[in-house]
């Protein structure tokens, strides 16, 4: 690679030219990689954006680290074979990974614009700050600067407000749902969950043995209240998770009235609220009102990550309850997550110095900008095959088939031409949104995403009839 291209984020020209090292040599074993000062020299870029491409390669399986010796290619044998089990979240997943694909799918809002470089940047200023950290000051629920910093964040008045013992920090969202499923004691309890849902939070439930009710969101993002309230009075829920703002894969915000009369409905009947934040600070625009806005803050809960804003170099999780709080400080000892003190201060800062609101305005036009462009082609050329659901924030577009399709067909049809779509059955434990996908526009590659299309277009009107 002679030169980096001007129009690039220059990890992603970097990341472009060690997948084509790696794609093109027939080394039978392990490869070794150029050190992170070679690559740099030669590329000419700084040694962070190196070793942000090696970590990406790092986490998609192709590259692994050796101490004091660098990074290798693992051999072509090594590399994870197309999924052909029936499990289609798994097939996704390890077809996302290949080489070559076009992924049609990812929700992975932050790699558009990533703070990784100043957050390591941060880490680096505090290291030189503090060489040390003492044992005694690791604390199991999180670093008290960033959960001090997260209260503050989170409270919007004298009612509605939270301290740091209010906040727990966990290795990532994952491991906090499942401390969560564990503190709440849903295992075999009745869930209602607003549907499309998120496809880690459902397969968390469904190995839990957890009851889940879906409710279907609609077109505008809107709940049934008649219905809720009929499922409240006659069946035993634990527990009603629900977003905050915008709900995502559908990418709707649900109406304030609506919002409104829901969080009434809910005080009504006293039900424990569980409230997903992940991608709130994504909506293109909001009347700064929450769901939690409107409920008891003593019977609510409220989880969320960083990734989705800053990046995989923030991969922790978070959950702030007023209640609950022995079993929560005794689940997350039990975990021992070993936290990096030094990268939660940099994120803590982040947020302080009011860096993080200046990415969001950025990172919100560039995903507006991505979907934008996808709705244009999907509505030239699929105009009379699928319905959009306008997006009001996020990376993904929600789509439906007006022609009843096997939808299993249409995916294995697209993998076979190096695409993945995430089919709208992964978003649901019932069989729901059997005809719909999500769509996404911030991974393709090097593919052109106008002749991508065109392969959706075609697998759907090629499709059988279901």
């Amino acid at each position: 690679m002679k030169v980096l291209r001007e129009n690039d984020f220059a990890y992603q020209a970097v990341y472009r030219y060690l997948t084509s090292v790696i794609n093109e040599s027939d080394a039978a074993g392990a490869m070794r990689l150029p050190s992170l000062r070679q690559l740099a020299d030669r590329l000419k870029v700084s040694i962070s954006t190196i070793q942000y491409a090696y970590s990406l390669l790092e986490k998609e399986g192709r590259v692994y680290s050796i101490a004091k010796s660098g990074y290798y290619a693992k051999a072509r044998s090594l590399l994870v074979p197309p999924a052909n089990g029936s499990d289609l979240l798994e097939a996704v997943y390890v077809n996302a990974r290949r080489p070559g694909m076009c992924v049609l799918s990812t929700d992975d809002p932050a790699s558009l614009q990533p703070l990784d470089s100043p957050l390591l940047m941060l880490e680096r200023e505090l290291l030189r700050q503090y060489p040390r950290q003492p044992q005694l000051l690791l604390q199991p629920c999180g670093e008290l600067e960033l959960r001090t910093v997260l209260a503050a964040r989170y409270t919007t008045s004298s009612t509605h407000c939270w301290n740091a013992d209010d906040v727990y920090i966990g290795a990532d969202l994952r491991a906090v749902l499942e401390i969560l499923i564990a503190v709440l004691e849903l295992r075999q309890a009745t869930v209602l969950v607003e549907s499309p849902c998120d496809w880690v939070i459902l397969r968390l439930f469904e190995a839990a043995e957890v009851r889940v009710i879906e409710l279907p969101l609609q077109i505008d993002g809107a709940l049934d209240a008649q219905w809720l309230a009929s499922l409240l009075k006659t069946e035993p829920v634990r527990l009603i998770l629900l977003s905050s703002a915008l709900n995502l894969p559908h990418g709707s915000a649900a109406p304030t009235a609506n919002r409104q009369l829901i969080a009434k409905l809910l005080a009504e009947q006293g039900t424990w609220v569980l409230e997903n934040d992940c991608c709130s600070e994504l909506a293109d625009e909001h009347d700064g009102q929450r769901l939690r806005d409107w409920l008891d803050p003593e019977r609510l809960l409220v989880f969320s990550a960083f990734d989705k804003i800053i990046g995989a170099e923030a991969p922790y999780g978070f959950v702030l309850s007023r209640q609950w709080r022995s079993e929560l400080q005794r689940h997350f000892l039990l975990r021992s997550f070993r936290l990096s003190v030094t990268r939660q201060k940099a994120i803590a800062r982040l947020y302080a110095s009011g860096r993080i609101d200046q990415h969001l305005l950025v990172l919100r036009r560039l995903l507006k900008e991505r979907r934008t462009h996808l709705i244009q082609l999907l509505r030239e050329r699929l105009g009379d095959a699928l319905q959009i659901v306008e997006p009001q924030g996020g990376a993904t577009v929600w789509v439906r088939s007006l022609r009843t399709v096997n939808m299993s067909e249409v995916f294995h049809d697209l993998l076979r031409q190096q695409v993945v779509i995430a089919p709208g059955e992964l978003f649901s434990l019932h069989r729901q949104h059997a005809q719909h996908l999500r769509l996404s526009a911030i991974s393709h590659s090097d593919h052109d995403l106008a002749s991508v299309v065109g392969l959706v277009g075609d697998a759907l009107r090629l499709a059988p009839a279901e």
